[in-house]
């Protein structure tokens, strides 16, 4: 979401629902992904060396970036329409996106780029937000010349953000119904056509969605699933109307934000079956196959997350303390990882956006770092089953996982077993991607974290994901601990163990 958006969140923190646990290793998403926004940061020409190289230590190697229409169009303010060829590119402002996705390039990273509004006066009703009846027509047309400025490097696109939001799209409902998928899809659609009329359409995916993750009446928000169903032409029993043919999206793209309660962390469930949090994805893989057998959409269709974050306090609603925020955003990555539909996962923000009370970055506004900047870039999850507890981490600098496809393999047993009853077995060795001569050091503490002890030393997989397996010995926390090739040693965050409840163990 945009530095300017508010979170819709808070209608949800009464509703709490039954518990998903952890899907089979074995259907792991290998290949997934990991994209990351800073927006502030990358589009300033101050900002962005420090931030690139910051991300760059997180071992960052794909971006998600927002362009938005109303920015770079010729004339934004004027209400009559430019007399211009606007598929041309020349025609617009490009300004510091030009700058941002030549230096994406010059860095072989992976930009994932959604074009959205706010819209030119020109191109829309000119309503005080400029949300309102964008032109899908003149949308083509920028799109065309999007593709036509960057489609030689950027392959992937997505249409709009969060238009199930009235911050970003308007109206939402008319007569009661959602009004706004319609809108959605015209737009779709004609992106689309202007992608593929940009001469660099080779190559090119297109998502659909970007759908925010929970519902509204109060406040005029359609749920994701129904917001889905309406731009699918599909009624509630997805059945398709006659007068629809098959959308041509490449995959669809959610924001499957949580609510993280005390009692179940990112583990929530919302009671409406059409809202998707990080948890509920598989509501989304179901509705997503049903469509497809209604034959609105290609069957398959992979999910993007391609954006979400654990905001921490002062955020008064969402806000969870800097330690869970590290432990809840490991766990969610894990959730992702381990879901096959799955190929993507995304981290908003690297600073808080403290004017719009967005906590979910790595580091303090004022640049003070939170635990989760480390465990960012050495995710653990800790997960008891009994008198056993699992670990499963990344050293997410060890691994590209934007640049080189991977199918899963054997994996290998590389670790240790003794007294600790711990067991490990590097991830994914079956990557096509060059492997890692690397390895982690898994640690415990059994005094809150003041004194470290080895537990074992784990060789990673191709990607730089691990998993390892102990016993579980209560009041212990633990830490990864990994050597880069410079010889600089990072600590993750520390983390405690919880079962797949959310329970705190």
């Amino acid at each position: 979401m945009p530095l300017r958006k508010r979170t819709a969140l808070a209608c949800c923190l009464g509703a709490i629902s039954a518990i998903l646990a952890f899907a089979p290793a074995a259907l792991a998403s290998y290949n997934e992904t990991v994209f990351f926004e800073a927006p502030t940061q990358l589009l300033s020409a101050t900002e962005r060396p420090a931030a690139i190289s910051q991300m760059q230590s997180l071992g960052v190697h794909a971006v998600r970036i927002l362009l938005d229409w109303n920015d770079v169009a010729p004339d934004p303010n004027s209400r009559h329409k430019p007399k211009l060829n606007l598929t041309n590119p020349a025609n617009y402002n490009w300004g510091q996106y030009a700058v941002l996705m030549s230096e994406m390039q010059s860095l072989h990273w992976q930009v994932l780029l959604t074009v959205t509004g706010p819209v030119p006066c020109w191109a829309s009703s000119c309503a005080k937000k400029r949300v309102t009846d964008p032109n899908e027509a003149d949308y083509g047309q920028f799109l065309e010349a999007v593709g036509r400025e960057f489609g030689t490097y950027v392959k992937l696109y997505s249409v709009w953000n969060e238009p199930n939001q009235p911050q970003f799209l308007e109206p939402q409902y008319s007569k009661g119904q959602i009004a706004s998928a319609a809108i959605y899809r015209k737009l779709f659609l004609d992106g689309y056509a202007g992608l593929k009329a940009s001469g660099n359409f080779n190559g090119m995916k297109v998502l659909m969605g970007e759908t925010s993750p929970v519902g509204s009446s109060v406040e005029g928000i359609p749920a994701p699933l129904a917001f889905m169903r309406a731009v699918l032409c599909l009624n509630s029993h997805y059945v398709k109307a006659k007068s629809c043919g098959k959308l041509p999206a490449a995959g669809y793209a959610q924001h499957p934000y949580t609510v993280p309660t005390g009692k179940t962390g990112v583990y929530w469930v919302p009671p409406n079956p059409d809202d998707v949090t990080i948890s509920t994805l598989g509501r989304l893989s179901t509705a997503l196959n049903r469509a497809a057998a209604a034959g609105a959409i290609a069957a398959n269709m992979p999910i993007y997350v391609t954006e979400f974050g654990i905001q921490s306090k002062p955020n008064p609603l969402l806000g969870v303390s800097v330690t869970l925020q590290a432990e809840y955003d490991a766990i969610a990555e894990h959730l992702a990882w381990e879901n096959p539909r799955v190929v993507s996962f995304d981290q908003y923000l690297l600073s808080d956006d403290s004017a719009y009370g967005f906590q979910s970055g790595l580091e303090y506004k004022n640049g003070k770092k939170k635990p989760e900047f480390n465990g960012w870039r050495l995710p653990l999850t800790v997960t008891r089953y009994g008198a056993k507890v699992a670990f499963w981490g990344l050293v997410r600098p060890a691994g590209d996982s934007s640049t080189s496809a991977a199918t899963t393999g054997t994996t290998t047993t590389t670790g240790t077993s003794g007294t600790s009853g711990s067991t490990a077995a590097s991830g994914n060795t079956g990557a096509s991607a060059t492997v890692s001569s690397s390895s982690v050091v898994l640690e415990y503490s059994a005094d809150g974290g003041r004194k470290w002890k080895t537990l074992l030393t784990v060789k990673l997989g191709s990607r730089g994901y691990w998993s390892a397996g102990g016993n579980y010995v209560a009041g212990r926390v633990w830490r990864a601990q990994w050597t880069a090739p410079t010889g600089t040693v990072y600590d993750g965050a520390t983390i405690a163990a919880y079962s797949t409840s959310g329970k705190l163990q």
